[in-house]
């Protein structure tokens, strides 16, 4: 965790850590607020620390450790309401927004801070396989809010279809990490596990990059983390029409509040994904509601399986605690 204790000032990063002590594999989020208490969310629970409330200037050295003394190398990270560092760890903000028109300019006057841990969780995604595999990997939608775990998901699968198992042939797999969140790339080397057939397009737009992959990096199945504007689906579906299998994740509790976006209308009308996987909020990451193939029929099933990938049967069995991964 060192590259989040760099962010803090020494006082206030030891009283975080004497706070976490050896629980840091459960913390989710560290919410700094100007005047208040910070705010630690556990899997399970929720904590404070008291005895330190930051002021102005521990909000400044935040954001000078953020943006390395310069606000203006982060000017686009900032208009998105959030900055990605090392580990893949994203930083949320907030405070007063200036706009121009009717667009967000900046953020100024920074006093709320959310800073989301990224964690690898190998195998968290070793029991959904059976589901969006049949021979082939099926095109596939990770639906969840916020919370639930579609990141740490979407990056076990993406190493889990580039090595391939006992059951699945492995397949070359293009990452499209515009927040640098799924790889955590430094200077384009990802730091977090992806596969061995894995490449990966870092810090490049969704739209841009799904489309440079495809023409130079010729990929069996492409991964993007959280489509969502009208460019993301167009190019989803133009990578689709070329033969590529699209896995990716996408904000939201359910397929019904997803079809009342104007702008996923194509997706559903013209049956792109295979499966949905449905997350929801609960005290664990990670816990799956809903499977569903592409007339919306629920193949979630509570059966005995497999729980070491390495050491799969000769078929796939679901598996027994599929609900929570």
């Amino acid at each position: 965790m060192d590259e989040i204790m760099r962010l803090f000032p020494n006082d206030m990063g030891q009283a975080i850590q004497f706070k976490v002590q050896n629980r840091w594999q459960m913390l989710q989020e560290i919410r700094v607020r100007l005047n208040r208490p910070i705010e630690l969310i556990f899997d399970d629970t929720t904590e404070w620390v008291k005895n330190l409330i930051p002021q102005t200037k521990e909000a400044t050295f935040l954001i000078n450790q953020l943006s390395q003394f310069s606000l203006y190398r982060l000017e686009d990270e900032l208009r998105e309401g959030y900055i990605t560092i090392e580990g893949g760890h994203r930083i949320g903000i907030a405070g007063k927004v200036t706009t121009t028109g009717s667009s967000v300019k900046a953020i100024q006057n920074i006093t709320f801070f959310n800073i989301r841990i990224a964690k690898e969780k190998p195998g968290v995604a070793l029991p959904i396989i059976p589901y969006i595999y049949n021979g082939d990997y099926f095109n596939t939608l990770i639906i969840g809010p916020p919370q639930t775990g579609k990141t740490t998901l979407i990056r076990d699968l993406t190493r889990l279809i580039s090595n391939g198992s006992k059951q699945t042939n492995p397949k070359k797999v293009g990452v499209v990490d515009e927040r640098s969140e799924i790889g955590a790339s430094i200077k384009g080397i990802p730091q977090h596990n992806l596969g061995l057939r894995t490449d990966v397009m870092d810090a490049c737009p969704k739209a841009d990059g799904m489309m440079m992959l495809v023409r130079s990096m010729s990929p069996d199945v492409m991964v993007v983390d959280e489509i969502g504007n009208q460019q993301d689906i167009d190019a989803l579906m133009e990578a689709v029409n070329t033969g590529v299998t699209v896995i990716c994740s996408i904000h939201g509790r359910s397929i019904s509040e997803l079809k009342r976006r104007p702008s996923l209308e194509p997706i559903f009308n013209q049956h792109i994904f295979d499966r949905y996987i449905v997350l929801k909020r609960d005290t664990s990451p990670g816990r799956i509601s809903l499977v569903l193939d592409h007339n919306e029929n629920n193949l979630l099933q509570k059966t005995r399986g497999v729980t070491n990938e390495v050491d799969w049967s000769t078929a796939f069995n679901r598996n027994s605690h599929l609900g929570r991964i």
